[in-house]
């Protein structure tokens, strides 16, 4: 009697698990990024905590946060604090807190901005060949962490080949016209979702900006989970 008790149980409990799984795959969470922005980096660090926690995986969205800009007239973060310099201070401030609430590792880059135009194609790139995760947690050490000038050519060749990633293949690969085309598609279907920058989130249509959102992405995805 026990055992019949204890194997309806079990069959119960992964009933459940199947159903939360089923949920959990019908819920569409983008993560929109670009590897110049500093805080698209701060976010990516954090990502992971959420997808466990919520049990949604990620699809990532590899963007031109400038062909973004251009698309929209916006003008870059930079930019407006050259116009208001107390809110440029007003941001490290705000950044340096961040990286120490959740202890991370990070130096703003000496270089920026970068043109991440190979970058992002590079991203592309991999994630059609299925080494993306390593492509882009080594691409956002090098810039965020490393404090690399990674717009040289000669400087992403000697980070990719550090990190035994297919240097030549993925330089080729960011010159083929089709991932050319996908990164223009990406940042253009961003756009027309209402996308004016990096980081963002969509969860199913629904936009998020920033990583002040990173608790109201969550409590959205854990509310559409119930």
């Amino acid at each position: 009697m026990l055992q019949r008790h204890l194997l309806i149980k079990q069959s119960l409990c992964l009933r459940v698990n199947s159903i939360e799984k089923e949920k959990s795959q019908m819920v569409e969470f983008k993560f929109i990024f670009d590897f110049g922005s500093p805080k698209s980096y701060l976010v990516y660090k954090l990502v992971p905590g959420i997808e466990e926690r919520t049990k949604v995986k990620a699809e990532y969205v590899p963007v031109l946060l400038g062909g973004i800009f251009k698309s929209i007239n916006n003008i870059s973060p930079i930019e407006s604090f050259k116009a208001v310099p107390s809110k440029g201070a007003y941001d490290d401030l705000d950044t340096k807190r961040f990286v120490k609430k959740h202890g991370l590792d990070f130096n703003f880059n000496s270089n920026f901005p970068i043109n991440t135009l190979n970058l992002m194609r590079g991203a592309i790139y991999a994630q059609e060949k299925g080494f993306f995760e390593k492509y882009v947690d080594v691409i956002f050490r090098s810039v965020w962490v490393d404090d690399k000038k990674m717009d040289e050519l000669d400087v992403i060749q000697s980070v990719l080949n550090e990190n035994q990633l297919p240097t030549k293949e993925i330089f080729e690969g960011t010159q083929n016209q089709e991932i050319k085309n996908k990164l223009m598609k990406n940042t253009s279907d961003a756009v027309e979702k209402g996308v004016f920058g990096a980081p963002s989130f969509l969860i199913d249509d629904e936009l998020f900006f920033g990583k002040e959102t990173l608790q109201d992405v969550e409590e959205l995805l854990l509310a559409k989970l119930m």
